[in-house]
């Protein structure tokens, strides 16, 4: 019973290695992180960055995502 999950979860490992490989060899995304919605405060030496938007972005892509599986 968790045997195909088991192997669900290595395919998910492996493109997540293969898709962390080509950003790292291609630059990665220009606009990813810097969305519109990001809050980046700089005041002084102190910098807070929080990626809102880019979280946003990210749930809602991997719930459609995840519930294309589903079915």
């Amino acid at each position: 019973m968790l045997a195909p999950m088991g192997k669900l979860l290595v395919v998910i490992g492996l493109l997540l290695v293969l898709a962390g490989l080509a950003m790292w060899g291609f630059g990665g995304l220009g606009w990813f992180g810097r969305l519109p919605g990001d809050i980046y405060v700089r005041r002084g030496n102190m910098t807070f960055y929080f990626p809102l938007a880019t979280c946003i972005l990210l749930s809602v892509i991997i719930s459609l995502f995840l519930m294309m599986f589903r079915r």
